[in-house]
Formats: C-alpha cells, structure tokens, sequence
C-alpha cells in the first residue's frame, strides 16, 4: 500500500507503468534505451478513494484522463528510468493529494456598514468639491 494522506492509500497493483523512448536530445541513448515512464492509475474503479476526492481528482486531472477514467502520467525529465518511476509516482500522489484537501465554504455575502456608507459618500463630496473648484472662474 501506497500512503497518500493519512485516511488515503492505494494498492501497488492499481498502478500500472510502461517504458517508452524519451523524445529530445539525448544521442545513441535516447534511441536505444526505454527510460521515460508512462504511469497508468485507474481513479474511476479504485475502490480506496471516497467519491468526493474521486469527482475533484477527475476535474483537476484534465488531460491527463482518459474515457474510461484513467489517469496517465508521463515522466521523461530525468535519463534514468528509477529517476522517471519515482517523479511520475511523486506526481500522481501530489495530484491525489491536491484533491483530497476539500474546496473552501462558499463566501457569505455581506453589506456594507452605516459608517462605511457614511465614508465613501463624504469622500465623493469632497471630491466633487475638489473638481468644482477646477474650471474657469468668471470674470468680473
């Protein structure tokens, strides 16, 4: 088991990984050796996730998930293949993590205070005043 957060853990045999060529420079080796890591995790049929971290995973995954609900990560920073497993499975638990922390209460509106009506009106005289006093003065 994977702990994720101290409620969340995922089995080991919920992640699949395939090992692809890493695209971009790299010489001989980039055309020889499989070291970028395609981590597979089917959030939609997980049993381990509460339905509510499931939909906010699901919604922060955006092109990452697939039809049928899996999450696709693919990791080809590093030129080892351990370097690349371990930053696609460090990238998955943060997005789990990310949805685990629930959205924040909705904002109660709230109206304004006598005093601050008070203070925007007496504000806008004054600066009308300061506006009126601009102008051409009349001539005698």
């Amino acid at each position: 088991m994977i702990q994720v957060t101290r409620r969340i853990a995922i089995a080991e045999d919920e992640l699949s990984e395939d090992f692809i060529r890493s695209s971009g420079p790299g010489g001989q080796n980039v055309n020889k050796v499989e070291t970028a890591v395609q981590l597979r995790f089917n959030a939609r049929l997980s049993p381990n996730l509460p339905d509510a971290v499931r939909a906010r995973l699901e919604r922060l995954a955006g092109h990452r998930l697939t039809q049928d609900g899996v999450i696709i990560i693919t990791a080809q920073r590093f030129r080892t293949r351990e370097r690349n497993r371990e930053d696609a499975l460090e990238r998955l638990l943060e997005l789990i993590r990310e949805a685990a922390v629930p959205p924040p209460p909705p904002r109660r509106p709230t109206r304004p205070t006598l005093a601050s009506k008070k203070r925007r009106l007496e504000g806008k005289a004054k600066r009308a005043d300061v506006k009126k006093g601009r102008g051409r003065q009349p001539m005698d």
